[in-house]
């Protein structure tokens, strides 16, 4: 019988964790000016006006915001480093990928970098999930190699973005390829 419950409370804790994660997968937030940003920035959602789980209080949860709008105006800016672009389907990086990541390396070897966010991305074909799980392991790839060039890993960060910020919206497969990429958010 206390197995039973035992298996019942597991089983409720993890569907609460999907349904919070699901729930907050498909949020976006968009800036369009300084203003909003500084708007954004005081702000607060129900989320923060209660004490989490964790035991995080509202103040703290604001510093979070802060960080989260400090990203967003980061990704804005026009990076000092090139993007990489992968064929359809993986997350092999080819010849070309490679010589673009090697200049990039030498340049955050050579300038003051304190962290690099690393996005992947996807074309629109194949479902969000998986174009999810490609990004990642776009990303990842990408962070992997960059640590054998001899840019500390803990500088960078991953983030997979699938199907959802392209850089041509056009159905074509020239707009695909170039959807299909690694982008650097440096910070320096």
């Amino acid at each position: 019988m206390k197995f039973n419950i035992k298996l019942r409370v597991i089983f409720v804790v993890l569907i609460s964790g999907l349904i919070i994660f699901t729930g907050c997968a498909e949020k976006k937030s968009v800036v369009t000016s300084d203003a909003g940003q500084s708007q954004q920035a005081t702000t607060t959602s129900p989320e923060q006006q209660s004490v989490t789980p964790s035991g995080e209080t509202p103040e703290s949860q604001d510093v979070t915001a802060e960080k989260s709008v400090d990203l967003e105006k980061m990704a804005r800016m026009k990076s000092p480093v090139s993007d990489i672009n992968f064929d359809f389907d993986s997350s092999s990086i080819n010849y070309e990928a490679r010589e673009i990541l090697k200049a990039n390396a030498n340049y955050f070897t050579k300038n003051r970098v304190s962290s690099i966010i690393i996005e992947g991305h996807c074309d629109e074909r194949g479902t969000a999930e998986y174009n999810m799980a490609l990004g990642e392991r776009r990303a990842q790839e990408t962070k992997k190699y960059l640590v054998n060039l001899g840019i500390r890993e803990s500088m960078m960060r991953t983030v997979s973005f699938g199907e959802e910020n392209p850089l041509d919206p056009s159905s074509t497969e020239e707009a695909w390829a170039k959807n299909r990429r690694a982008h650097f958010v440096v910070n320096p």
